[in-house]
């Protein structure tokens, strides 16, 4: 974990030392000497990681390392806060015995250090003047010069340490001598034998995969079977490798463990030996030996393969070719967490994500367990128990767990355990543990941040997913690629976890993952992983108010509730980089504390309480001036405030990437000029009327949303990265300039469109848009008698339109079956004049999701290898409406698919 958190300094000093050359001055190459070191202690940090489990002199050793890159992270920005002017104050005192070096930083030896300087009898100026001043410069030079030899001399006693101790050879020992390590292999590998008499809630499960099974299809079929650690997965395979049927079907059946420890060899003498291939084992000394072996063996005959505990496609690459395609049905049965494992294999593959529990079936799973001695009518243990298998979110494992150690508790210890759940399960069962270490481990250093990242939302939180990304990014968790912008590597980020079952998918709106959440017991091994890096600390005044007292000197706070007596914001540390604030009731006064403060900012979120009838109280009136101090700040989120203005000192935020301001209580909001001045903004989102100083942003890919005449008055050449545009029409628009698709003909990079407006006659220039594959909004209000013949040849790469029309005179299917990549559709207008719906043989090729929201439809015909994609459909129920029999099973999407 250290690893995740060295790199990410490297970065950050990388940034500096390209970002800020010329205030760095006397001591950039110190700065840049600092870098290289850091980067060359990285190379033994990360071979160390593997051996804290069981080695107190690593683990203090890497704890040495991890503050040490933290400091040099605080002594850059406090140096760049005194150049640029922004002023300190209620910073944390120094350890006069030197120990606090750790975290004090830059701003807490200010004052040490320019009195050394006095004694020293050299004359500076202290004068708050321009940052350009010679004697200010002198001392601020003087004071970072300090600080980096500081700085270096710590970490030339850790790498004294280092050999002193031996540790050295402890990092060069193999992984394989860890006997710990060994134990909890052994105890995790799975073996084909050991079957449960009784499984609760795999029957669906079962069933789809016995088709598979049985599939007459006779070429080689790979089922994989995915999902989070605990789901169950190997005892699903063992149940599908027992099924009477399957041992009649097969000539040979085979099974072998994988885990990560994957050793080609090994692997494939275990798979020989599981198909009784004895005889043929002598002889056999390398792979390709054995791969033969292995295929010669298997020609002719049809045999099902289960390879459990899959964690990487090259390792399915190395065994795959050792398996022939008979044409004989034969099955490969492949287990793992992550869906890209297999998804992309040669050959035929079935992917089946194995789901949660439902809420009957925990229960009944945990009743099998806990009150198996009992007869479980003791009303007050069903209250409590129902409470635990809750939080377990269907998780057998746990519930498993959970069940198992209840059993054993009397009554009056079920309360303790539902208090502190988390732990009396790790603390039970090893093997959660290690199922959960195990998928952590796995990470690269940059998804190992995300992934702790998300434990500072609250537990069962719904989190966005464009707003985490460009947390993500505003963090500095991100790294530049080259070909890609950060917001895409960073989604790309998101979706590695999901496919690494660490991420549950929540919402999909257009196609797109829209929210998320976390399973609470890996919520839990998050937060404990980030607090041995003391990554974050958590403030819930409600449940801990002597914990959430306690100063911290975490880099993160996150605070979950309000009392009026804020004490996180007397006792969290001040140097801060980040405040995500969560159901928040706080005034201008706490703000503008806040805004003095935590001078050190990158990020700063706040989600306000909304009390009754949508009124919301947070920051009264206007965005304080004092915003202007927080001259770090990437990110500033202020959701469901009362801000009425932002301020001229919003210029100084000169490295602002985020500017969030959704829904704002007073409606539409007005922004400064000087916004204009804000290079680095990357996502405005509001709602915003009146004049947009925005036409020099040309790094904006967000803006939403914006009322017509404000974006008709634009002059939108500059604004080339533009990803995502929401443009909005008041009812008044009488006198007023309308919108015209001519006005967006330069954004080619434009994904999101969203125009709702009353203007009918915009569909003649759609032609700007014919490069673009973006979501398409069009809410068109008034008459319109037919949509033009050629609209899929004006935005041939459309794949998602929502379209609001009104009385057309002819039918607009004609027109919309003709897209060619079009895969969600939501229409929605009035049949005044058309009460019938007509698709072609070949209409709607590639269309997936569809919703019909039509007034007075009476009949539908769909000839036949029309929509031959269509996997979800949404009718109204009230509409009376005929169609075709095959369309009546097709599921119903979720309401938010379409949002």
């Amino acid at each position: 974990m250290v690893d995740a958190v060295v790199s990410y300094v490297v970065e950050s000093v990388g940034d500096y030392l390209i970002r800020e050359a010329v205030f760095l001055g006397e001591v950039k190459k110190e700065v840049a000497w600092l870098k290289k070191e850091l980067q060359w202690m990285l190379c033994f940090v990360k071979d160390a990681e593997q051996k804290q489990v069981d080695d107190p002199l690593i683990r203090q050793w890497l704890s040495d390392v991890r503050d040490i890159a933290y400091d040099t992270e605080d002594v850059l920005d406090g140096y760049m806060l005194q150049v640029n002017d922004g002023g300190t104050s209620d910073n944390p005192r120094v350890d006069e015995e030197g120990t606090s070096e750790r975290r004090w930083g830059f701003l807490a030896s200010i004052t040490k250090c320019s009195c050394i300087f006095n004694k020293e009898n050299e004359s500076h100026s202290h004068k708050k003047s321009s940052f350009y001043s010679k004697g200010k410069e002198k001392i601020s030079l003087y004071s970072i010069g300090k600080e980096i030899e500081t700085l270096k001399n710590r970490l030339s006693d850790v790498s004294q340490r280092q050999r002193l101790y031996g540790l050295e050879d402890i990092t060069n020992r193999r992984k394989e001598e860890n006997p710990a390590l060994e134990k909890l292999k052994r105890l995790r590998r799975a073996t084909s034998f050991a079957v449960e008499d009784y499984i609760v809630g795999f029957e669906d499960n079962t069933n789809k995969l016995l088709a598979k099974l049985f599939d007459e299809e006779p070429r080689q079929m790979v089922i994989s079977i995915y999902g989070m650690g605990g789901l169950g997965k190997t005892t699903l395979a063992r149940k599908l490798y027992h099924h009477v049927d399957v041992k009649d079907k097969f000539d040979y059946c085979g099974w072998v463990s994988v885990s990560q420890d994957y050793r080609p060899k090994d692997i494939l003498m275990r798979i020989i030996r599981s198909f009784d291939f004895i005889t043929a084992t002598e002889k056999l000394e390398t792979e390709e030996d054995m791969e033969r072996c292995l295929h010669k063996s298997l020609q002719g005959y049809s045999y099902l393969m289960v390879v459990d505990d899959l964690w990487h496609k090259e390792d399915w690459e190395s065994l795959k070719r050792a398996f022939p395609n008979n044409k004989n049905g034969s099955r490969v049965i492949i287990t793992t967490r992550i869906k890209e494992v297999t998804e992309r294999s040669d050959g035929k593959t079935y992917l089946h994500e194995l789901q949660f529990l439902k809420a009957d079936e925990s229960w009944q799973l945990f009743c099998d367990k806990a009150f198996r001695d009992t007869n479980g009518d003791d009303k007050g243990l069903e209250i409590l128990g129902r409470e635990m298998v809750q939080k377990c979110g269907g998780l057998p494992l746990a519930i498993v767990v959970l069940g198992g150690l209840l059993s054993t508790k009397k009554p009056q210890e079920w309360r303790m355990v539902r208090d502190h759940i988390w732990r009396h399960l790790r603390s039970d069962s090893i093997q959660i543990s290690y199922l959960l270490d195990l998928s952590f481990d796995d990470l690269s250093h940059e998804l190992k941040l995300c992934f702790l990242y998300l434990s500072l939302f609250p537990e069962d939180y719904e989190f966005n997913v464009e707003k985490l990304i460009r947390l993500l990014v505003a963090e500095g968790f991100i790294s530049q690629n080259e070909n890609q912008i950060m917001e895409e590597v960073a989604k790309e980020n998101l979706d590695a976890l999901i496919n690494r079952s660490l991420i549950q998918v929540d919402k999909i709106c257009w196609g797109r993952v829209e929210t998320c959440k976390v399973h609470d017991l890996l919520r839990d091994l998050a937060i404990q992983k980030a607090k041995e890096l003391n990554f974050f600390h958590i403030c819930d005044e409600a449940k801990n108010p002597t914990r959430s007292s306690v100063t911290s000197s975490c880099r993160r706070q996150a605070v979950y509730s309000e009392t009026p007596s804020h004490l996180w914001l007397h006792y969290a540390n001040s140097l801060s980089h980040s405040l995500l604030l969560f159901n928040q009731n706080w005034t201008r006064t706490v703000a503008l504390s806040l805004f003095q403060r935590f001078s050190l900012l990158r990020v700063l979120d706040s989600e306000f309480r909304i009390i009754t009838m949508g009124r919301v109280v947070g920051i009264r009136d206007n965005l304080p001036e004092d915003i202007g101090k927080l001259i770090h700040l990437k990110h500033l989120g202020l959701m469901n405030s009362d801000t009425i203005t932002i301020p001229p000192s919003i210029v100084k935020l000169k490295r602002l990437e985020t500017l969030d301001l959704s829904n704002s209580v007073f409606g539409p909001l007005k922004l400064p000029i000087e916004i204009g001045q804000l290079q680095e903004l990357r996502h405005l989102i509001g709602k915003f009327v009146g004049n947009l100083p925005i036409e020099n942003l040309s790094n904006l890919q967000t803006l939403k949303y914006v009322e017509v005449e404000s974006w008709s008055n634009l002059n939108t050449d500059k604004l080339v990265n533009l990803r995502e545009l929401r443009i909005e029409q008041n009812n008044d628009m009488a006198g007023k300039r309308l919108f015209t698709f001519d006005s967006i003909s330069k954004l080619r990079k434009l994904q999101l469109l969203s125009v709702r407006m009353w203007d009918t006659n915009s569909f003649a220039s759609l032609w700007p848009l014919s490069n673009c594959t973006c979501v398409l909004d069009l809410r068109l209000k008034g008459r319109m008698k037919k949509l033009p013949g050629n609209i899929h040849a004006m935005l041939p790469n459309l794949e998602c339109l929502s379209l609001t029309i009104a009385y057309p005179e002819e039918d607009p299917i004609l027109a919309l079956e003709k897209f060619p990549n079009l895969m969600i559709l939501d229409l929605r207008f009035d049949c005044y004049y058309v009460n019938k719906f007509i698709c072609t043989a070949e209409g709607f090729p590639r269309l997936e999701t569809l919703q019909l929201d039509v007034d007075e439809l009476e009949e539908w015909q769909v000839e036949e290898g029309a929509m031959p994609m269509l996997r979800g459909l949404r009718i109204p129920d009230v509409l009376k409406l005929k169609i075709p029999e095959r369309l009546r099973s097709i599921p119903s999407p979720p309401e938010w698919e379409f949002r």
